[in-house]
């Protein structure tokens, strides 16, 4: 009987990793494959370039700025309870994204979307953790961040499918059903679970300084190629931003229940793993792009061979996630990040070396991309696991949230930093232009990967942790 209980909870507890790592795998398609929906809703809906850069720059924003309070409110108030909140808003964002009759609607009903996935983003890993022994948690993080990479893998070439079959509305509207699927799996299969000692009212002054400081700081990053980054729009909301977190940090010194936990900054593996996966984030959402945009605007691929050429990389990445995740722990989570940032770096690296104006995809940009591939699979979890490797289990939501804010940030700056880059060369060609984003991100890898050589704690230093 006791055998029987046993295989029972490892059931139950994989099946609530499968609720989880659904929902994660639903707000990373929704960012990756809008990308090859933008020509399509340019043309029903006459949206301008400044409209087709919120509609995506609107989700990363609100995905960013509510992701501290809602690992908080989820360590307190449960994390299987917001998660189901989350998954909900995400849909009402969703069908009203589907049905939108104007740009203005689009970017509301996106920045709706954003609020649900950074509601549930957090507690979609922290909900299910105490479910497994800790000494699994790096093949679970393993299992789980694999879903971003899959992601990513099967976003474009799935929204192409949909654009191509039925309308780009349907880019959106996918997401009703699976996740009314996640909310009617997740009662039976996730318990709840919560921090006992997080019972204060949150600093009411914390709230709204945390949230528009990170939204306003992501939106200067985001605008800054459109106003100028020294013009006097982006300097005011970003000094606005940097005003607002310092308020954040004081009343988290101070105050009993703050929004932001910085003791988890006592932690080594937590700073050094926050602080890398910024370098390694803003890389590798501007080699995403990139690779999409040579395709397209340089090799003159239809976007249905553009979605189904980008995913080998991130397929790799999938396939290679969860025997990479279990391995964490054997050969050190360091070594695993230096490895992961090199050859993400040769990615752009091989580009930048091999790429021209003609059409070469097996010789450059295949082989690119299962560089991307094998670097993701060791980098993307390995941060969220060596971040949460001393959290105790009652501030996974908290710690995870926090993770996330930071990785966020790398995102949106990626995006913004790698086209102003891509701008500088383009009176040169567009040769030259894409040359300069390519170094840009093979600087900023090989950066990252030097300091998580340096910054992030060994394997032996690892065993010595606290195991909470």
């Amino acid at each position: 009987m006791e055998q029987r209980e046993i295989v029972q909870a490892d059931r139950r507890a994989w099946m609530a990793l499968t609720v989880s790592t659904l929902a994660a795998l639903l707000t990373v398609i929704d960012i990756s494959i809008v990308n090859v929906a933008f020509p399509s809703i340019r043309q029903d809906l006459g949206a301008t370039e400044a409209g087709l850069s919120w509609i995506l720059s609107g989700y990363s924003v609100a995905v960013g700025a509510f992701l501290l309070l809602a690992g908080r409110i989820a360590d307190k108030e449960g994390r299987r309870r917001l998660f189901m909140v989350g998954v909900a808003v995400f849909l009402v964002g969703s069908l009203a994204s589907g049905l939108a009759p104007s740009t203005s609607w689009l970017i509301a009903s996106r920045v709706v979307q954003g609020i649900g996935g950074s509601i549930l983003s957090p507690a979609s890993l922290s909900m299910v953790l105490p479910e497994f022994p800790h000494e699994r948690h790096s093949t679970v993080i393993g299992v789980w961040g694999a879903s971003a990479a899959l992601g990513a893998a099967v976003g474009p070439s799935f929204g192409a499918v949909l654009i191509d079959t039925l309308s780009w509305r349907w880019v959106f509207l996918v997401n009703v059903p699976i996740g009314l699927f996640i909310l009617v799996l997740t009662p039976h299969f996730v318990r709840e679970s919560r921090d006992s000692e997080a019972t204060g009212r949150f600093d009411l002054l914390s709230v709204p300084a945390g949230t528009l400081g990170v939204a306003c700081i992501l939106l200067a990053v985001v605008q800054g190629g459109d106003w100028g980054y020294r013009s006097g729009p982006t300097v005011l909301i970003a000094a606005v931003g940097l005003v607002f977190i310092g308020v954040l940090v004081v009343r988290s010194m101070t105050h009993q229940h703050p929004l932001l936990d910085l003791g988890l900054f006592r932690f080594r593996s937590f700073w050094s793993a926050a602080t890398g996966q910024v370098f390694f984030g803003t890389a590798f959402i501007a080699i995403v792009l990139f690779n999409t945009l040579l395709l397209q605007e340089l090799w003159a691929w239809s976007a249905l061979a553009a979605g189904f050429g980008v995913v080998p990389g991130p397929a790799l990445a999938a396939i290679l996630g969860g025997p990479v995740g279990s391995v964490a722990n054997r050969i050190g989570h360091r070594n695993l990040l230096v490895v992961g940032s090199l050859s993400t770096a040769a990615s752009p690296l091989l580009l930048l070396m091999r790429v021209g104006t003609d059409s070469n995809y097996l010789g450059t940009l295949l082989p690119a991309s299962l560089f991307l591939g094998v670097g993701v699979a060791c980098s993307f979890a390995t941060f969220a696991s060596l971040g949460l490797k001393e959290v105790p289990a009652s501030r996974y939501a908290t710690a995870s949230a926090t993770l996330r804010t930071t990785s966020q940030v790398g995102f949106a700056s990626g995006v913004a930093i790698a086209i102003a880059v891509f701008q500088t060369g383009t009176d040169q060609g567009i040769l030259v232009a894409f040359e300069r984003a390519w170094m840009f991100m093979t600087v900023t890898l090989i950066a990252g990967a030097l300091f998580c050589a340096f910054a992030c704690p060994s394997r032996e230093q690892i065993r010595g942790l606290v195991v909470h």
